[in-house]
């Protein structure tokens, strides 16, 4: 495998963790349909929540720098088919984890695309 797939391997099992112990209940990894793949599918609190986890061995870019207006669009496109395969009638949130620098740290952004944007 190769060293950066590897890297996003571990950041994230490192985000399901996370995400595990802040009380998500993770109901899908690495979803797959037609348009695309989401990372990480979970539900808490009522919501429906679609969780987007970039990783890199640096800091260089910003966290809102890693989801251009494609990624976005095509994140809310899977999502829908999601939605509509499984007959979910909740409210859907999108989540970024960023897992990144030597110690692998886990910054999680709550809500970073409006739906209507």
């Amino acid at each position: 495998m190769a060293e950066h797939n590897e890297l996003g391997r571990l950041g994230e099992d490192k985000a399901v963790a996370y995400l595990v112990r802040e009380g998500f209940v993770v109901l899908e990894r690495n979803w797959r349909s037609k348009c695309g793949e989401l990372d990480v599918i979970c539900q808490k609190d009522g919501l429906l929540v679609v969780v987007e986890v970039k990783t890199r061995s640096g800091l260089e870019e910003r966290p809102e720098e890693l989801l251009d207006w494609r990624k976005r669009r095509n994140m809310r496109r899977v999502a829908d088919a999601y939605v509509k395969a499984k007959n979910i009638r909740q409210e859907v949130r999108f989540d970024l984890v960023l897992v990144a620098g030597e110690g692998l740290e886990v910054e999680h952004i709550e809500d970073v695309i409006q739906v209507f944007e």
